[in-house]
């Protein structure tokens, strides 16, 4: 009994954990715990002989009675929690071996619970590494009992912090060595990792262990998994404390918008994550050495075998940076091929490095991205989807707001194909990015949608609305309502349907945050704002004098009101004094409505009857007035609030406080009127600048087809003159042909046809005798009386010159009489007498010859006319 009675709490904590006597022990640790409850911050004293000394947590950690051990774990657990980063880093070296070989795996519950609650401090107060690190280690320890504990604490730092805080690779690679361990407590906890870490990384994860597992395993892993693929997925459940004071430091407002930006985060956490499991495959090095000469050839089939060489290769999670600019100049190239297969297989392989490379691929995108998007005018759809597969993934490893040039560059191309995709593109990358767009980014996405909806193609138009519906869900109706405003009913509502239907995984961020933190520092700047014009308004201090006079009843008021007002009240009175008008010029220097405010208020308080008592008192000038006036509001808003606030004021300090608030809270409505206003007027400008610039374009389209007109009808009057000066010349021609042709007839029909028998007669007679004895004489004269015969007996002159003819003809009748006549050598007429005259039948001839060479040569400068 002395013994139990004897006191031990005097000593220090040092001896008292080291005692031999386990009921000091326990003692000391149930005292230690209490006063790390009581410090007031973990700068306390009590915390800093435990710094000092860690080796006082292993002794606790290990202590042999089990009741004390117990206290022990539940010390160290208050000194991690109330210690602060300082007491994890400096005890931990000391007591993670400890905890995992006896707290663990002890046989009490309530210590295997604070075993854990203290690992679970490690990791919140600092990083998981070393912790992860020192719990690996316990899994090569000889006790199953000690390996299955250690697992299922694992299990629970990943259900509770996840993968993102604790890394899952040594994990992974330590479970295969678990599912062979001979004890079935130790392989049941391992299938409960796997499960916990499936549910963060999903399929990616086997490419870690799962070779490594017998097909029995892995079926039983499967059936295991099956479960878990229809949970949503998995959030941290426990935070950091740096993630703690994050939070508290943004405040209350954040917590919906940092809760919808997790849930859009968490689908690609896991694969991120096991993306950075994986080992970077060197696609470089990798690539078959004729991959350039082959990209280089003519046949489209040495192309494609290239081509599908590096996808082959490239096609992995994780591909190792390098210098891929080569590369990816052969794939931009392959992208203007006639082939459309090496074009199919060009795309996957800009998938597949955009996938691999992720954030890499950025360098990147300026070479690749033009030549897909210009590709995209390919009418085949397997081709198109091969495209659009590998813009998406660009858009993925980039960044949204890095392709949006390039895309609303090409949202408008001339091809209506091209056009058509690339809006595609755009929906599909505002539903799939995390990152909400800036202001300047959603204003050029919402201005390129609304062009789209006055297009011809009721494709595009649908388009155009879904564009802005997927924007509308991501930044808010509010922030679309500018955009919103010229579209008729029919389009908002489509617009509206297509905002209902879409889901993204991004939100814009601006939200109600900003003014709790604006309006905490104007409610205190208010004392420090009034206190500039007090001192140049000393009249109106006399208000003050009411407050006084309704508290103390003294007789003599003026004396109060001069000196105990200032030290009694400090600068609030001041401030009800000043307020109303340097409040007004501080918010709207120089502007007319602040004065327009105010009157108002003065003039439509005096009905309130509640503060009579006090007006008779005040009733001096400008202190009576404003005092009586916002009271009746004040109590009818709130009126236990101002003396909780300002318990030293009286009510009618309280009421001029009220009226300033009154006044401030009217400036800001009107404020967010102007703002509304303003918005309204510049999208009526933008809208009016977007009607203009089609104005002018319409106007420069027509005014082209005016020009074009006016061309080809100035070439159709060239063309019309040309052909009338052709008729006319045409028609002057013919006048004089036909002159010259009546001219010919005269000339022809004067002769008397006698003469012209007797000229032919006379030179057939005197022919007669030349061509006997010169037969080849004759044959000619014979060729050039038919030529001259058959030119002066033309088609034209048939009828007016046939008896002439008749008579040419009749002469060679007689010329054929007078050669069968003729007798020894010597022409005779019909009659048998001798011809004559021949020299007179000459010279008719040669007149009749010299006409028709003028003939001839008037006809030859006719023709050259």
């Amino acid at each position: 009994m002395p013994e139990e009675e004897e006191d031990f709490s005097s000593l220090p904590f040092p001896d008292r954990f080291a005692h031999k006597n386990w009921k000091v022990r326990r003692g000391g640790y149930e005292d230690a715990a209490k006063a790390f409850q009581a410090s007031p911050d973990e700068s306390d004293p009590v915390f800093r002989q435990f710094i000092l000394d860690p080796g006082l947590w292993k002794g606790a950690v290990l202590d042999s009675n089990v009741a004390a051990q117990q206290e022990g774990i539940n010390a160290l657990c208050a000194f991690l929690k109330l210690g602060g980063p300082q007491a994890c880093t400096r005890s931990r070296n000391a007591t993670i071996t400890p905890l995992v070989e006896k707290g663990l795996p002890a046989a009490k519950a309530a210590t295997k619970q604070s075993s854990l609650e203290a690992l679970m401090l490690y990791v919140e107060l600092d990083k998981a590494d070393p912790i992860l690190e020192d719990l690996l280690q316990g899994l090569s320890n000889k006790q199953p009992k000690i390996i299955a504990s250690t697992i299922a604490a694992l299990t629970a730092l990943y259900h509770a912090y996840g993968v993102k805080i604790v890394d899952p690779k040594p994990a992974l690679k330590a479970l295969p060595r678990a599912f062979g361990h001979a004890d079935k407590s130790v392989r049941a906890e391992a299938s409960t990792l796997a499960v916990e870490l499936y549910r963060w990384l999903r399929e990616a994860m086997k490419a870690l262990f799962w070779e490594e597992l017998k097909p029995v395993q892995q079926q039983d892993l499967e059936k295991l998994f099956e479960g878990v693929k229809s949970q949503p997925p998995p959030k941290q459940e426990r935070l950091l404390r740096t993630q703690q004071a994050a939070k508290e430091k943004a405040g209350a407002a954040l917590e919906e918008d940092d809760a919808a930006e997790d849930k859009g985060a968490e689908d690609g956490q896991g694969e991120a994550k096991t993306v950075e499991l994986l080992q970077p495959v060197d696609v470089l090095s990798e690539l078959p050495p004729d991959f350039h000469d082959k990209m280089a050839s003519t046949k489209w089939k040495e192309r494609k075998e290239a081509l599908d060489a590096l996808h082959d290769v490239a096609n992995t999670p994780r591909v190792k940076d390098g210098h891929y600019d080569e590369v990816l100049a052969a794939l931009a190239k392959a992208m203007k091929d006639a082939n459309i297969a090496v074009v199919t297989v060009a795309a996957n392989c800009v998938d597949v490095l955009a996938k691999g490379l992720q954030r890499s691929f950025a360098k990147y995108r300026g070479k690749i991205m033009s030549p897909i998007l210009e590709r995209l005018k390919e009418k085949k759809q397997s081709v198109a989807d091969a495209l659009g597969q590998a813009l998406d993934s660009i858009v993925l490893s980039t960044s949204l707001s890095e392709c949006l040039e390039d895309i609303l560059e090409f949202l408008k191309h001339k091809n209506p194909q091209v056009k058509a995709e690339t809006l595609k593109l755009l929906i599909r990358s505002l539903k799939s990015t995390r990152v909400a767009p800036s202001k300047p980014e959603a204003k050029s996405i919402a201005d390129a949608a609304t062009k789209l909806l006055t297009e011809s193609t009721e494709a595009t138009r649908s388009g155009g609305a879904e564009v802005l519906g997927t924007l509308m869900k991501i930044m808010g109706e509010r922030a679309m309502a500018p955009y919103m405003e010229g579209l008729d009913d029919i389009r908002k509502a489509k617009i509206k349907e297509y905002h209902d239907a879409a889901q993204v995984k991004a939100k814009d961020k601006p939200k109600a945050a900003p003014p709790p933190t604006k309006a905490a520092p104007i409610a205190q700047k208010r004392p420090t704002a009034t206190k500039k014009p007090a001192p140049g308004l000393k009249a109106p201090v006399k208000r003050a004098s009411t407050p006084q006079a309704e508290k103390p009843s003294s007789p003599a008021p003026k004396p109060a009101a001069s000196k105990p007002i200032p030290s009694k009240l400090g600068s609030l009175p001041k401030s009800g004094l000043a307020g109303p008008s340097a409040g007004v010029k501080k918010k709207l220097p120089g502007a007319g409505p602040p004065p327009t405010l105010q009157s108002p208020r003065r003039t439509i308080t005096p009905h309130s009857e509640e503060e009579s008592v006090p007006a008779p008192k005040v009733g001096r000038g400008l202190a009576g007035r404003p005092l009586g006036k916002p009271t009746p509001a004040v109590s009818a808003t709130a009126p236990a609030s101002p003396p909780a606030a300002h318990p030293g004021l009286n009510a009618a300090d309280r009421a001029e406080i009220e009226f300033l608030r009154g006044d401030k809270d009217r400036l800001l409505r009107t404020n967010d009127d102007l703002r509304t206003q303003t918005s309204k007027l510049t999208s009526q400008v933008h809208e009016l600048q977007n009607q203009n610039a089609q104005l002018i374009e319409d106007h420069t389209r027509d005014v082209l087809s005016i020009k074009a007109k006016e061309t080809q009808l100035v070439r159709a009057r060239s063309d019309a003159e040309a052909a009338e000066s052709m008729v006319q010349r045409l028609q002057r021609e013919n006048e004089r042909l036909k002159r010259e042709l009546s001219r010919t007839v005269r000339q022809s029909a004067a002769s008397p046809l006698s003469s012209e028998d007797q000229i032919y007669r006379d030179s057939s007679a005197n022919s007669a005798s030349t061509y006997a004895q010169n037969p080849s004489l004759e044959r000619y004269d014979s060729h050039r009386s038919e030529r001259g015969r058959s030119y002066i007996a033309s088609p034209s002159e048939e009828k007016e010159n046939g008896n002439l003819l008749d008579g040419i003809g009749g002469k060679k009748e007689r010329q054929g009489v007078s050669r069968g006549n003729s007798v020894s050598g010597q022409e005779v007429d019909e009659s048998g007498k001798p011809v004559e005259n021949w020299k007179r039948a000459a010279e008719v001839t040669s007149q009749l010859k010299a006409r028709i060479e003028q003939m001839k040569a008037k006809q030859g400068l006719a023709r050259q006319r």
